[in-house]
């Protein structure tokens, strides 16, 4: 996974207020490798963007903490990507929306799940 992937999976990747305060706290204290494991206990994270949402809690940044903040942030990282996943959902197919999110973003099956029903509004099963 490039560095590109992974900064974007961090991106796009909900985890909660709790976990992101920690692992600030734990890498401020100089304990990275704490705060990574702290963000993927709390987060669907894998190692590589765990890492870098690490570095981007420790300069100020926050991570979405939902599943529509992380829509949101897809939205503005590439809203072309977001275009094919919504042609692919409206021909049925969210296999293969999950598919390209997960080869153009990096982000895991299960965060890469959970975003394409986001994006498809739960595909009716709200």
């Amino acid at each position: 996974m490039t560095d590109t992937k992974a900064r974007t999976a961090a991106l796009i990747t909900p985890v909660g207020q709790e976990a992101q305060d920690e692992a600030r706290a734990l890498a401020a204290d100089g304990r990275t490798g704490k705060a990574v494991r702290r963000l993927r206990r709390g987060s669907w994270l894998k190692r590589g963007p765990a890492r870098e949402a690490v570095g981007m809690l420790a300069d100020g940044h926050a991570l979405p903490t939902s599943n529509a903040q992380a829509l949101a942030a897809l939205r503005r990282l590439d809203a072309a990507l977001v275009g094919e996943l919504t042609a692919l959902l409206d021909d049925g197919q969210q296999i293969a929306a999950v598919k390209l999110l997960r080869e153009r973003t990096g982000i895991d099956l299960a965060g890469g799940y959970h975003l394409v029903l986001e994006l498809g509004g739960g595909l009716g099963t709200h």
